[in-house]
């Protein structure tokens, strides 16, 4: 599956990250955005993933 309107695919949590879910929540239709992901559709998992789901939760709650 490669990259769409629909779809984007991040290597890990950046300081651009709520820029690009609010351009997922502008733009008509669903989108998702899977983390631990490459750009060319690669797996290459995450690190900490506790860790990382409580700092999306946090920055999406307080950052959008």
């Amino acid at each position: 599956m490669s990259e769409s309107h629909h779809i984007e695919y991040k290597m890990q949590l950046t300081d651009k990250f709520e820029k690009e879910v609010v351009a997922f929540l502008n733009y008509n239709g669903a989108g998702q955005i899977y983390l631990g992901i490459a750009n060319d559709g690669i797996s290459v998992g995450i690190k900490d993933v506790d860790g990382d789901a409580l700092k999306l939760k946090d920055r999406l709650k307080n950052n959008i």
